[in-house]
């Protein structure tokens, strides 16, 4: 992980946001809702610019902070995003519906491994795939979502390197150390797997970007 004089030096230089942004992310941090790093958010964000996906795929909505930033990103583009917690979810439409995108966000109520399943049985694919959910289960939602990304796709993990814990997990708070294991393997998993090419950027929390081979 970079230190923190860099990391501010970064956020120095990220795209300035919107009003509606702004009060998204003072809501986040007046109720402890976790959002993806500022850092992080806007470098994702860039590379859906360059990319434009028209289908986006996310894997925990939260507020619907993240899935809001990625349309401004990709105007045209339709997201599908996954919240398991109704209080979230509830909170992520009423954002949405402010920002008059409700026509182009469809947030999914329900456990993310089960509406993954429905997509797939569906035959849905994704140009673009974002996982940040339950960390332990990173491995889980990757092998549902690599069927659902077509080639010539990306798909983006978060919190990838948690803290910087990855780096020597006996060095983790003992309630952490069983999810940093299960993040390494996958960071291992992914790094290595022959359909994806792989890069760990050292911003935020760790974001992984997986290009799916065309």
């Amino acid at each position: 992980m970079m230190n923190e004089d860099i990391q501010s030096y970064l956020k120095e230089l990220t795209t300035p946001v919107t009003e509606q942004v702004e009060k998204l992310e003072r809501y986040a941090h007046l109720h402890n809702v976790p959002i993806m790093e500022s850092t992080a958010i806007d470098y994702v964000c860039k590379q859906i610019i360059v990319h434009q996906p028209k289908r986006i795929l996310e894997v925990g909505t939260a507020i619907g902070y993240s899935a809001l930033r990625m349309l401004e990103a990709s105007p045209d583009a339709e997201i599908i995003t996954i919240e398991k917690d109704e209080q979230r979810y509830k909170e992520a439409i009423q954002f949405i519906k402010e920002c008059k995108k409700a026509e182009q966000v469809d947030v999914r109520l329900g456990e993310a491994l089960e509406v993954l399943e429905e997509l797939q049985s569906n035959k849905e694919l994704f140009d673009f795939i974002f996982i940040d959910a339950a960390k332990g289960k990173y491995r889980n939602f990757f092998d549902l979502a690599h069927p659902l990304l077509h080639k010539g796709g990306w798909l983006v993990t978060d919190n990838v390197l948690f803290r910087g814990y990855v780096k020597d997990e006996e060095a983790a708070p003992k309630r952490y150390r069983n999810m940093v294991k299960k993040i390494r393997d996958y960071n291992q998993f992914l790094s290595t797997h022959p359909d994806y090419i792989t890069s760990i950027l050292p911003i935020g929390d760790g974001v992984m970007m997986s290009y799916k081979k065309d």
